[in-house]
């Protein structure tokens, strides 16, 4: 009777062991499950820093790129507005060009009506004496 209780203790030893052994075995391939669990959050988290890194350098890039449209826009603009300047410039220049040429013209022709006018005179002078000239002879 002894050997018999003896060996139920011995089963159920063996049993106990048995179920230690697989509580064990299920412990460590629930922490494997964990382990791997935490290695994919890491990794998740891992791609998710390299993509909100990829995509903050293409927003600094973005934002590099609009800085430089706005300065060469300013830069355009401030072209035309030198154009704009040059082409009132050019404009008044050929307006007061213009006037002077017409007040040449008229000066020229004032100075010939003078002259022509001078020319008479002489001629009128010169008929005058030869008149006289002619009485006193």
């Amino acid at each position: 009777m002894r050997l018999q209780v003896s060996e139920g203790e011995d089963e159920r030893e063996e049993q106990r062991e048995k179920e230690c052994e697989r509580t064990e075995q299920r412990e460590k391939e629930s922490e494997r499950g964990i382990n791997r669990e935490c290695e994919r959050e890491e990794q998740r988290e891992k791609e998710s820093e390299k993509r909100i890194k990829r995509e903050g350098e293409r927003g600094i890039k973005r934002e590099c790129e609009r800085e430089e449209e706005r300065e060469n826009e300013y830069e355009r603009e401030e072209q035309r507005e030198r154009v704009r300047e040059r082409k009132k410039e050019n404009e008044y220049e050929r307006k007061r060009n213009k006037e002077r040429k017409r007040v040449r013209g008229r000066n020229k022709e004032r100075k010939r009506v003078r002259g022509r006018n001078r020319e008479r005179e002489r001629e009128i002078i010169k008929r005058e004496r030869e008149r006289e000239r002619e009485r006193e002879r």
